[in-house]
């Protein structure tokens, strides 16, 4: 196709052309013949390149098929759940590895009984799981759930039933170190309860038998929190038919032993142990020592009496003896006091009244000091006797006894009043 147009102004980079119908029409200068200017005529002739047009496509073409061969070719795989081992109250879940493709992951997560149960860490390092706390013959299912940029992708349903008590099968043994004959009897205890042995400690392994607290495999089995049994917890299992509690069995606990009869050497040690005790035992006294009773206090000698016999006194019980024996010295020392003072009265009235009174006032008044000098030393000799009948100690070891001893009373009566 052949078109005249017509240049009308010429710049450096735009040179504006005009149509017949009087157009304008912007067109690259660079494009132009170089000697033209305004007013100049240019023939312009425009073809479809259909040559060209053909091997464009046909790059665009291989273009796309490449993008989609490398994304969109390869879609992330479904997850394939299954169940590697089942105990009483335990399950182990296993999973092929993840295939993601070109997609980037997001999560994956496990549901059981249709609820999420949780998310699996590192789930393209992680093929294996372990669900703990379960009912014992309990039916459960569980499934995967892959999230990723590509879509999400659910695994198929897994239905596990837990274990019987009496349903041994379940358990998984590690062994640690063992001397050969007991290993081998292990090997035989476990084929017969339907049990199943593995070289190393794994996920699904349930109990660790060892004799010996050492060893990399026994390292590894107390960090995974697996129990650490002796051989003894198998054949305990075997001969009650069902799972037994580990506590009795663990390595430190104590082990049950023979009866005392039944152990050698029992007899003669029970002997030994006998004859030593009777031996660091006193000797029993066939005939105990009676305490002897306390000696009787010591008598005060008692003076004899001038005009007449003083009433006995009345013997002291428990600790009235003390009290009454202070009352009277009180009671003798006043006395004593007043007829001192009487005399002393007497004797100044007497002075006083009648100087010259002869020979037989005198004798009244000497009369008068004799008695009064008898009655005081009545009085303190009855002092003395109270005190050689109850003395003051005697008053505190009588307080403890009930009644006197014959001793003591024998004492009382010959004290000569």
């Amino acid at each position: 196709m052949l078109v005249s147009l017509t240049v009308g102004k010429v710049d450096a980079g735009v040179t504006v052309l005009l149509t017949q119908d009087k157009r304008l029409i912007e067109f690259p200068s660079i494009l132009l013949p170089p000697d033209i200017s305004s007013g100049s005529i240019v023939d312009i002739t425009v073809a479809r390149n259909t040559s060209s047009e053909s091997a464009a496509e046909q790059r665009f073409q291989a273009l796309q098929d490449k993008i989609y061969n490398a994304f969109g070719a390869a879609l992330p795989s479904t997850p394939i759940l299954r169940c590697r081992n089942a105990t009483q109250t335990s399950v182990v879940l296993e999973w092929d590895p993840i295939q993601l493709a070109t997609a980037d992951l997001i999560s994956l997560s496990l549901y059981r009984n249709g609820n999420k149960a949780g998310i699996i860490p590192k789930p393209l390092q992680m093929h294996t799981t372990k669900i703990s706390g379960l009912a014992v013959d309990t039916k459960y299912s569980f499934h995967l759930v892959l999230r990723t940029t590509a879509g999400t992708y659910t695994s198929d349903k897994v239905e596990v039933q837990t274990h019987k008590m009496t349903d041994l099968s379940g358990i998984t043994i590690t062994t640690g170190i063992l001397p050969q004959s007991m290993r081998e009897n292990l090997a035989v205890a476990v084929d017969r309860i339907g049990a199943k042995i593995v070289d190393s400690v794994r996920i699904d392994t349930t109990h660790f038998v060892t004799t010996e607290g050492r060893g990399i495999q026994w390292e590894k089995a107390v960090e995974m929190n697996i129990p650490v049994v002796r051989p003894e917890w198998v054949d305990a299992c075997e001969k009650s038919g069902r799972i037994l509690g580990v506590t009795k069995f663990y390595l430190d606990a104590l082990r049950p032993g023979p009866p005392a009869e039944d152990r050698p050497g029992t007899a003669s040690q029970q002997q030994h142990q006998q004859q030593q005790q009777q031996w660091s035992s006193p000797a029993p006294q066939a005939n105990p020592q009676v305490p002897a009773p306390a000696p009787a206090p010591a008598q005060a000698p008692t003076p004899p009496a001038k005009d007449k016999d003083l009433p006995s006194p009345p013997p002291a019980t428990n600790g009235q003896g003390s009290s009454d024996k202070h009352e009277e010295d009180e009671e003798a020392d006043n006395d004593y006091a007043a007829v001192n003072k009487e005399e002393a009265v007497d004797g100044d009235d007497k002075a006083e009244s009648d100087d010259g009174e002869g020979e037989n006032g005198e004798a009244a008044d000497e009369t008068a000091k004799e008695e009064s000098e008898d009655e005081s030393t009545s009085k303190v000799e009855g002092k003395q006797q109270n005190l050689a009948v109850h003395p003051k100690v005697a008053s505190f070891e009588d307080a403890d006894e009930a009644e006197p001893s014959p001793v003591s009373r024998a004492s009382f009566q010959d004290v000569a009043l």
